[in-house]
């Protein structure tokens, strides 16, 4: 199963290795008040795939903080409420002496 991943991850970097060969043509980039980049096409690709992934991410995480948050008072709330409960009336079993006779 190593063997078939380290196949499918060396042909997925020399198919987008590829690409970027393919793809080195300059991409003018204009932002207001005049100003302008030029960058390689597969630069602009790569930086867009970047923020788009860290977005995700963040996302991500602000989600995942959010539910260990609402867990812990869930579970800080079940302790209170199994600490107020009463404790059940169970009779412990005496041993009791057998009755001579």
């Amino acid at each position: 199963m190593r063997l078939v991943m380290w196949i499918l991850r060396l042909l997925l970097f020399f198919l987008l290795f590829g690409f970027a060969i393919k793809n080195d043509q300059l991409a003018s980039l204009r932002f207001f008040f005049g100003g302008e980049w030029q960058l390689p096409v597969v630069f602009v690709i790569l930086v867009s795939f970047s923020a788009g992934a860290l977005l995700g991410v963040t996302a991500t995480f602000a989600s995942l903080l959010r539910q260990r948050r609402e867990i812990s008072r869930l579970k800080r709330q079940l302790d209170r409420a199994e600490r107020s409960r009463p404790e059940p009336n169970v009779p412990v079993a005496e041993a009791q002496a057998p009755e001579t006779l």
